[in-house]
């Protein structure tokens, strides 16, 4: 290989390693999710352990820096960066094209570490969707703290109390519409999430993913028996929240495997919402908020939780409360939601 070979295939693997280490630390740092950025770290290591596979001291002898014209050149519209986010997305672009270029120069002379560049630039793409895609969703659920579950068939019913839920200041409702046809819980869907978004609500529609998604749903919640999240996964037009439904350890170490944006663990108390689920009880949030350090994935408390006890749920670690009958019926839901909300903030202010 000539010497000006060896010196692209430096630059170009230096390029793609550190634009690894970027997509690597802003799983780490910024969304805390161990399985992202360990699927960058194994990424970064099939790249080097490839690399190694030819002459170190010959790529190292072809390294000129002082005499590389490109050094100091820059690109008036790619010096700004904004945020984290903004370094990611450009890791994400500078990288398969450092793995294409490897690939090419490689190909006439190295042809299995070329095809294993191809193979990680591929690699690289799946890795980038399935990064921005839980990142966005983490975005937008990571700001919820009061969730409210509407369990009605009744359109006017459903409505009403959206209305009194979003007036009360709710930051997330769910729809679980169970006992209506399909068209006529679409039709219920889509006004439900109209509404929503004209407060700024999350709206999340129950178990029917293609219901959330043909509605414009910000997002999905799947029970243990619903279609698994990594189908649903594949027919979102838009981002999608995704929500999982847990009631034990076992079942919420399976649900994390499948990188949802938040799980419900619950139910903690009785709940008349769903009378014949036994209570988990403030134990499994206790054991359940440490496994789900470093994940990156949301929770919600869930069953049987209103004004009474809602405290001692937050005690237990609980950040995002989720209740149905506490509102639902209530004489006052805007009154019941406003009161749970400052019982939620009172709490946190004092942390």
């Amino acid at each position: 290989m000539e010497r000006a070979g060896y010196r692209i295939i430096d630059a170009n693997f230096n390029r793609a390693r550190e634009a690894l280490r970027v997509i690597e630390d802003y799983c780490r740092f910024t969304l805390n999710s161990a399985p992202l950025s360990g699927r960058a770290k194994e990424m970064r290591h099939k790249l080097s352990s490839a690399i190694a596979r030819l002459n170190a001291e010959q790529l190292l002898a072809s390294r000129d820096t002082p005499g590389d014209v490109g050094i100091g050149q820059t690109i008036e519209s790619a010096i700004g960066r904004t945020d984290l986010k903004d370094s990611f997305t450009a890791a994400c672009k500078r990288l398969p094209e450092a793995l294409r270029v490897l690939a090419e120069i490689l190909r006439s002379d190295e042809g299995r570490i070329a095809d294993q560049m191809e193979r990680l630039r591929y690699t690289g793409y799946s890795l980038e969707k399935d990064i921005a895609l839980f990142a966005d969703a983490q975005g937008r659920f990571s700001k919820v703290r009061l969730y409210v579950l509407i369990s009605l068939n009744l359109p006017a019913d459903v409505f009403a109390l959206a209305g009194q839920c979003i007036a009360g200041g709710v930051d997330c409702l769910q729809l679980r519409a169970k006992d209506i046809d399909a068209d006529r819980y679409f039709a219920v869907a889509c006004e439900f999430v109209k509404m929503c978004k004209d407060a700024g609500v999350i709206s999340i529609i129950d178990d029917r993913a293609d219901i959330a998604i043909a509605s414009g749903a910000d997002g999905v919640h799947l029970g243990q028996n619903d279609l698994p999240i990594e189908q649903a996964r594949k027919l979102q037009l838009l981002p999608l929240i995704f929500g999982k439904s847990t009631h034990s350890l076992a079942q919420l170490n399976a649900a994390i495997a499948e990188l949802p944006t938040y799980v419900s663990l619950g139910p903690v108390f009785a709940t008349p919402t769903k009378p014949d689920a036994k209570p988990v009880g403030l134990e499994y949030v206790r054991q359940a908020l440490p496994v789900l350090t470093d994940t990156g994935v949301g929770h919600v408390a869930i069953g049987g939780i209103n004004e009474n006890n809602i405290d001692a749920v937050l005690r237990a670690g609980a950040r995002t409360i989720a209740v149905s009958s506490a509102v639902a019926a209530s004489p006052d839901p805007k009154a019941a939601c406003k009161k749970l909300e400052e019982k939620i903030a009172a709490f946190f202010d004092k942390q």
